[in-house]
């Protein structure tokens, strides 16, 4: 398949490999950052584009842009290639973004996070397809296919709630992380000694109910110690984690009805 990708970032970058690796031709990329447009379509051996304008026709148009650029892009898409399928990769946008302005119109989202210094395990990365066509929908299904063993076709309000759980999950998970290795950083502990703990927490919530697999001062109810954290908190000045602290701890309680 030919395929045209507007976009140079995280999601543009491991997508666009991901394709190349199953026989799938990028054949152009378009991006606001030409210089990084460049060496990004180098790396994927496809044509590197200043402007729309410069764009041939392709089987596929793919905007991995932010959120915020998908309703503008696919406007001027529209304008060059009124026949040609045009989908967004994002969790949160629905697809009437572009429907309410071009027919073919889909959505291609990998349920994943990406950074550019790690690699992703495709085969195992949840992929959701959604197209307002029903031709354009197994065209989706069968690309998707050729990524992933997990390919769903999901609606739009489904995957928003997707994307909330995965801020939660992920985006939220991870900044606890970053708190936890500031707390240590401050009495020079070493971090990596969490590493253990962070990994079978992750094995207990992925293998059970997370629900079940509580534990901690805030599940047992144990007030001393919660007092004790946030003393702590306190008088290293950091009212910000002390506050991050009990709105959790206060969160579990309720959850486990121990209030």
């Amino acid at each position: 398949m030919k395929i045209s990708l507007l976009g140079s970032g995280r999601v543009a970058f491991h997508l666009a490999k991901a394709l190349l690796a199953k026989g799938h031709h990028i054949t152009q990329v378009y991006a606001r950052d030409f210089e990084k447009t460049q060496k990004f379509a180098e790396q994927i051996q496809a044509k590197a584009c200043q402007s729309l304008q410069e764009f041939q026709p392709s089987d596929l148009i793919i905007l991995a842009v932010s959120d915020s650029a998908i309703a503008e892009l696919a406007t001027q898409v529209h304008e060059l290639f009124p026949e040609t399928l045009i989908v967004h990769t994002s969790g949160s946008t629905d697809i009437e973004v572009i429907s309410h302005v071009h027919e073919k119109a889909g959505v291609f989202y990998p349920l994943q996070t990406f950074s550019f210094e790690r690699e992703v395990d495709w085969s195992a990365t949840p992929l959701f397809v959604e197209a307002a066509v029903d031709a354009d929908q197994k065209l989706l299904a069968d690309l998707a296919n050729s990524l992933s063993n997990r390919v769903y076709q999901y609606t739009s309000k489904q995957r928003l709630t997707l994307h909330l759980a995965a801020v939660f999950a992920c985006n939220f998970s991870n900044y606890c992380l970053d708190m936890a290795k500031q707390v240590v950083d401050e009495e020079q502990v070493d971090f990596s000694l969490l590493y253990p703990l962070i990994v079978e927490t992750a094995k207990k919530a992925t293998q059970n109910d997370p629900k079940q697999m509580q534990t901690g001062p805030a599940m047992r109810g144990d007030q001393n110690i919660l007092a004790m954290h946030q003393d702590l908190l306190a008088q290293a000045n950091r009212d910000d984690l002390k506050q991050v602290y009990q709105l959790l701890s206060d969160g579990i309680v309720k959850r486990h009805h121990l209030a």
